[in-house]
């Protein structure tokens, strides 16, 4: 289907059209692009127009089971299970080189299907996604194991590490092609083949993404790609016995249950990546310009869709009017429209989504003040999703809008007074994925951020993410860390052995 609704001075690139007139899209499964076994199709809509983009095909049960078999066999007897570590390297540097060489199509694609603004998925998330491979590809042929001492005389004992086998990605919708990579990298690293399944609001980089390993190269069944819903594809993923491990970024309410499918199936392996409802603490002593633009860009980036977003602003009482005047300023400056313009923030994901950010500002209007923001833009902007930057004050830290993740560019603030009083607060939440402190006092900044039970934390900067430095959450955020070393003891598992020497 031909986009049809782009500003007039915006032209595609070529490769770009092509893939959204090549007619319906097809499921990856053992090398082969096939309709589903239903035949049933889904469409993918622009957020920033309301049009639909395409359509692709929604894999059921029956299609999880045919791209369970093909990943099996190509674990077990393909050319991949006979791959050493250099050679799934190669394969995913030739990935990321491909990636590489299509990134504005890639770039265009990401910004159609998802909505933000095609400066930030030409200049981030496209180019951090081909970096996320070429960090793995170097690790490919440097997992190793050890040998270890014992007690037991003439005994050689030693480790191997050894792949999961099948793995299950099942992947949000806020950054499509790089969540994507963020399983894939360290899974094929390791030598585990993969079902990716990416959200039905976006399969478009996804599906392009297949098209490109099949040119570089990779096996039949060692990547395979099943657009469609969480019910029936992603449950059935969860909940197949030839499927060892689930890998999920996306809602806690989801991550429940994808525990409890691979719990009542054949207790797979399941990592999580989680919601978060990240504090972000603001002390007098700051740099004031630094941490105002900073709480700008914790919340507003990627139109507070991020399960990071520094959704609880809290700022020291004595300089709560300086900060808040000056967010204010800071959000009037953002531009909201479509991605393809000069914006800086696109649209929300769905009408679905706008909805329920709405929901939350109407559930709490009473004890809310709503500062700017907090009415879906109409005009020129009204057939898509969009909301402006918004900021509500508040005194009450038991709210719904204070607890729950909006995941939109919603912020809470708030007025702290005392040490112990910012700590307990900032803790007082379900989650612990991330947290910012602003401060020039770098002892305090320190003991603040060991206080804190947050899987990441950020001193005098917010946001900042990269293939080498572990990510996950504590508590409701998730377990197990992806991105540098520590990824790879999701995708492998620890074999010892005993040899007697006689």
């Amino acid at each position: 289907m031909a986009v049809t609704k782009l500003p007039e001075e915006v032209t595609l690139q070529p490769e770009t059209t092509a893939f959204l007139s090549s007619g319906p899209k097809k499921l990856l499964i053992g090398g082969e692009w096939v309709s589903a076994a239903s035949g049933e199709t889904f469409e993918t809509v622009n957020p920033a127009t309301g049009e639909v983009l395409m359509e692709a095909a929604a894999a059921g049960e029956a299609d999880v089971d045919a791209a369970a078999h093909a990943a099996r066999e190509a674990f077990i007897s393909g050319p991949w299970s006979q791959m050493n570590g250099y050679q799934r390297a190669d394969l995913l540097w030739r990935l990321a080189e491909l990636i590489d060489q299509h990134a504005d199509e890639l770039a265009e694609l990401e910004t159609l299907d998802n909505g933000k603004p095609l400066k930030i998925s030409r200049r981030v998330d496209i180019p951090q996604a081909a970096k996320h491979l070429k960090y793995y590809a170097g690790w490919a042929n440097k997992i190793e194991g050890s040998t270890i001492p014992v007690s037991f005389p003439n005994n050689l004992v030693y480790t191997v590490r050894e792949p999961v086998g099948v793995v299950g990605a099942i992947i949000p919708w806020n950054f499509p092609l790089l969540m994507a990579t963020w399983k894939l990298a360290p899974a094929l690293a390791a030598g585990n083949t993969v079902i990716l399944k990416p959200a039905e609001q976006t399969p478009l980089t996804a599906l392009r993404l297949g098209e490109l390993i099949a040119e570089a190269g990779f096996p039949p069944g060692v990547i395979n790609i099943l657009t469609g819903f969480g019910v029936p594809a992603g449950s059935a993923i969860t909940a197949h016995m030839g499927i060892d491990k689930v890998a999920f970024t996306g809602s806690t309410a989801v991550g429940r249950r994808i525990m409890e499918a691979a719990a009542t199936s054949n207790l797979k392996r399941v990592s999580l990546e989680l919601g978060g409802k990240s504090p972000n603490i603001i002390f007098a002593d700051a740099d004031m310009a630094g941490a105002v633009r900073g709480a700008n860009w914790a919340i507003f980036s990627n139109a507070g869709q991020e399960c990071v977003a520094g959704s609880r602003l809290f700022i020291e009482r004595p300089v709560f009017d300086e900060v808040l005047d000056g967010l204010v300023a800071q959000s009037e400056r953002v531009r909201v429209g479509n991605g393809f313009t000069n914006a800086n923030m696109g649209p929300i994901i769905s009408e679905k989504q706008l909805s329920n950010i709405l929901g939350y500002l109407e559930t709490d209007s009473d004890n809310i003040e709503i500062v700017t923001g907090g009415e879906r833009l109409t005009g020129e902007l009204a057939e898509g999703y969009f909301l402006p930057p918004t900021i509500v004050t508040h005194d009450n830290d038991s709210l719904t809008i204070v607890n729950e993740e909006v995941f939109g560019p919603v912020v809470t603030v708030t007025a702290f007074d005392e040490w112990e009083e910012i700590v307990e607060r900032a803790n007082l939440t379900n989650y612990g994925l991330a947290a910012g402190i602003w401060t020039r006092d770098i002892g305090k900044a320190h003991r603040l951020a060991h206080a804190i039970k947050a899987g990441t934390v950020w001193i005098n900067q917010y946001g900042m993410i990269d293939a080498p430095a572990p990510f996950g959450g504590f508590k409701q955020s998730g377990h197990g860390r992806e991105m540098g070393k520590d990824a790879l003891d999701l995708y492998t598992e620890t074999k010892t052995v005993w040899v007697s020497l006689g």
